[in-house]
């Protein structure tokens, strides 16, 4: 046997502590920042001679307002349920199967996130002066007696392109750690490939389509370039909350913008925290 070597010892961990100060400290800033900006929007307005609670009622009863607040809550809620509809299968395909040029089909995926919101709507603008946007509008405007641009539908769609484009990621990654096993289980068994998906990896997926959903959901809430340069914004017909927001904004009215952001900060806490308990009761029953 060799003589120990002097000075050597059992080896000791260096401590944890600097680890956990640096990234605790950095997710206290972080949260900080979050709670100041959502507590000064809840604060702000109830400073004012109105107060909050005037200039909440104000909202409700303004029929410009209630216009833009209804709107918002029925485009947000298609969209939504939309982004979900693209996202389930674009999702799915991404995680579970290979083919060629997969590399750029998810590069494109993302393009809604990385581009401008101001270009979005104006690449969608120049969409509809092509010969295919042109004879979209003309088979919507004969059929449904409507057309996209500056109408709903073209709230909707410039919703959905971005919110679409987050609800892709969030149903990649849940597919991502779903393991194929039982859907190739399934198959072996009898099943084809539609079946096993339908009755194994879409119930199995539930709890990421609930975030999805919500994400897409609260993304809608607060889009507002793609919505401006394609939709317009004129009251009671394409003016949601974000552009009454930027009305309000634009000719200094600060207080009733505040009033209108408060909402919009409540109704995206509340939809997010019960996305929350509703997902984890999903996956818990």
């Amino acid at each position: 046997m060799g003589e120990p070597v002097p000075g050597a010892g059992p080896h000791r961990a260096a401590s944890d502590l600097p680890l956990w100060a640096s990234f605790g400290g950095l997710t206290a800033a972080w949260l900080l920042l979050i709670s100041a900006i959502v507590v000064a929007t809840m604060i702000y307005p109830m400073a004012t001679p109105t107060g909050l609670i005037g200039h909440l009622r104000q909202a409700f009863t303004d029929v410009d307002s209630r216009s833009a607040i209804e709107l918002t809550m029925l485009t947000c809620t298609l969209s939504a349920v939309l982004s979900l509809v693209i996202a389930v299968p674009v999702g799915w395909l991404l995680a579970r199967t290979r083919f060629p040029g997969k590399a750029l089909v998810d590069a494109l995926c993302d393009v809604p996130i990385v581009l401008p919101p101001l270009v979005i709507g104006l690449t969608m603008l120049i969409l509809t002066r092509t010969p295919p946007g042109i004879a979209i509008e003309n088979a919507m405007q004969a059929t449904l007696g409507t057309r996209l641009q500056f109408a709903v539908p073209g709230i909707v769609l410039a919703m959905v392109v971005v919110g679409a484009a987050f609800a892709v990621r969030v149903m990649r990654s849940t597919f991502d750690h779903l393991s194929p096993r039982p859907e190739q289980v399934a198959m072996t068994l009898g099943a084809s490939r539609w079946q096993s998906f339908w009755l194994v990896a879409f119930p199995g997926a539930r709890r990421g389509m609930i975030t999805a959903g919500t994400l897409a959901w609260a993304r809608c809430l607060g889009e507002f370039g793609p919505i401006m340069v394609f939709a317009g914004m004129t009251p009671r017909r394409t003016e949601v909350m974000s552009t009454r927001l930027f009305l309000h904004i634009s000719v200094g009215e600060l207080e009733k913008a505040m009033a209108v952001a408060f909402l919009m900060v409540l109704l995206a806490l509340v939809v997010l925290t019960l996305a929350r308990l509703w997902g984890d009761r999903g996956v818990h029953p």
